[in-house]
């Protein structure tokens, strides 16, 4: 079993300081980067009023910017992650093209595989938390890794942003 009690050390310190988006998931993304890795990471919140998205943090801003919304498409991902509230794992740029219309610019950054993570606090979807790396980096043991080790601080991170 691996150890991660040094990098949820240095999260909780993180987080304890942390004022806003930027910050709290910044201090998921090191958190992320420390235990299970992702080449691009970003949090989408989401108004299901206004059935849009919005990137709230981003690790690349130059093709994945903050600034925006984007509408709630009603698909499997949505059945998936929105009524289900299970995790989305595709580790194909074709599994990934089947439900994401920018698939090739995520291919284009070196991308083939996702973990969309949604986080639900009080029986609402806050968000997702999205990773991506490399053709089929998302394995069961990372998957796993995932839910034993960053599902939680997930939670805090979201609401830490949303103070």
């Amino acid at each position: 079993m691996t150890d991660y009690s040094q990098a949820i050390a240095q999260f909780d310190a993180a987080i304890a300081v942390a004022k806003g988006a930027d910050e709290a998931f910044g201090a998921l993304q090191a958190l992320v980067q420390a235990t299970v890795g992702a080449k691009l990471f970003t949090f989408m919140t989401v108004d299901m009023e206004a059935e849009v998205a919005r990137r709230a943090y981003t690790s690349d801003a130059q093709n994945y910017p903050t600034s925006g919304t984007k509408p709630i498409r009603y698909d499997s991902w949505f059945d998936i992650v929105h009524k289900e509230r299970q995790y989305f794992v595709a580790n194909t740029i074709a599994d990934i093209a089947k439900v994401f219309p920018d698939y090739e610019l995520i291919d284009s950054l070196g991308c083939q595989s996702v973990v969309n993570m949604p986080v639900v606090i009080g029986g609402e979807l806050m968000g997702t938390v999205n990773m991506l790396d490399v053709e089929g980096y998302y394995t069961p043991e990372r998957v796993q890794a995932i839910r034993d080790v960053i599902a939680v601080p997930a939670k805090l991170a979201a609401l830490v942003a949303a103070r």
